[in-house]
C-alpha cells in the first residue's frame, strides 16, 4: 500500500506516521505540501495519506482544510491521530546560542516555539520555510551560522546535530493527524477493514444562503443542540469569494449514520447553501 505524508522526509508527519504504522510493511510516499498530498488521493497516485489539521498551540492547519473543502470533493478524513510535538533546535554543526544569525522553520513550528526564540535567540532572524524538514535540510546546506526547528529524525536525516531538545513553549504539545482517503475506503488507519469499536467523529464543512441574516449560525447550531448532538471543534474559514463571505467546520460526537447525527445535518441542510460530510471516523 502506497501511503502519502506531508514531507519531505523528517517531518513530523512521517514521524507520527511511523509511529501509528508500526510493523506494517507500506511504502511512504513524501509529496511537498500539503495541498499536493491531498490531491495525490484524489489522483489515485497514493491510496491513503497522512496531513496534520490541527495543533494545540496554534489551532488548525488552514492548508489542509482549505484543501478538502475546496479542492476535491471526494477525499474523505477516515482517521486520525494524535502525535506528541517535541522541536528541537537543529544546526549543522555545534554552536552556542548566541552565535546563532537566524532560526528556520515552518511557520507553524516558529508559532509553537516564539517564547524560546524570543528569550533565548533574540538576536536572530526567524525565516519561514515548506516544512520542518526543509528547514532542517537548508540550515545542512547552509554555511553560515543558521539553525531549525525540527525534530530529531530530521536532525539524523540530514547530518545535523541537536543543539536543544524540548524547545517548544508549552511542553503537552500535540498535533491531530488525519488519515486520507477516497471516498468508500473503509475508515481507520492503512489497511483497516476490521470493525472499528470505540467513539466516532463526523467532520463537516458548510456555508451558505442566509449567511448574513441575524441568527442564522445559531439557528445553524441549534440543530445539533437540540438534538443533544455535542460538538468538538467550530471554526470559520474565509471561502476566498470577498470579506465577509466565510465557511464553517464543525467536528461533532458520533457517525453520521446515527439517528440524531443524521436528523441534524438534514435540518443543517434547511439552512445552507453547501453541507459537505469531509468524513466520519474513529475517534483518536
Amino acid at each position: 500500500m502506497r501511503i502519502g505524508y506531508f514531507g519531505p522526509e523528517g517531518t513530523f508527519t512521517q514521524e507520527a506516521l511511523i509511529d501509528a504504522t508500526a510493523g506494517q510493511q507500506l511504502t511512504l510516499v513524501p509529496l511537498p505540501t500539503i495541498y499536493d498530498t491531498v490531491m495525490a488521493v484524489h489522483a489515485g497516485t497514493v491510496e491513503r495519506a497522512l496531513v496534520p489539521i490541527e495543533n494545540s498551540l496554534e489551532g488548525s492547519v488552514n492548508a489542509t482544510l482549505d484543501a478538502l473543502a475546496m479542492e476535491t470533493e471526494d477525499v474523505a478524513i477516515v482517521g486520525e491521530v494524535i502525535h506528541p510535538i517535541r522541536h528541537c533546535l537543529i544546526a549543522r554543526s555545534g554552536l552556542e546560542l548566541e552565535e546563532i544569525e537566524a532560526v528556520v522553520s515552518h511557520p507553524q513550528a516558529n508559532a509553537q516555539c516564539a517564547r524560546f526564540i524570543r528569550l533565548r535567540l533574540p538576536q536572530a532572524r526567524v525565516l519561514a520555510g515548506a516544512s520542518t524538514a526543509e528547514a532542517v535540510r537548508m540550515v545542512a546546506e547552509h554555511d553560515g551560522a543558521w539553525a531549525a526547528l525540527g525534530n530529531r529524525l530530521a536532525a539524523e536525516r540530514y547530518g545535523c546535530q541537536v543543539l536543544r531538545a524540548g524547545v517548544e513553549d508549552v511542553a503537552d504539545n500535540e498535533t491531530r493527524f488525519v488519515w486520507l482517503a477516497r471516498l468508500g475506503v473503509s475508515p481507520g488507519g492503512p489497511g483497516a477493514v476490521q470493525p472499528v469499536i470505540g467513539p466516532w467523529k463526523t467532520a463537516i464543512v458548510f456555508w451558505g444562503v442566509g449567511a448574513e441574516a441575524p441568527g442564522w449560525l445559531v439557528r445553524c447550531l441549534a440543530e445539533f443542540a437540540t438534538r443533544k448532538v455535542n460538538l468538538t471543534r467550530i471554526e470559520s474559514r474565509p471561502r476566498k469569494q470577498g470579506l465577509g463571505r466565510y465557511m464553517f467546520f464543525l467536528d461533532l460526537e458520533g457517525r453520521d449514520s446515527d439517528s440524531r447525527v443524521a436528523e441534524a445535518l438534514a435540518g443543517l441542510r434547511a439552512h445552507v447553501e453547501v453541507l459537505r460530510v469531509l468524513g466520519s471516523f474513529p475517534a483518536a
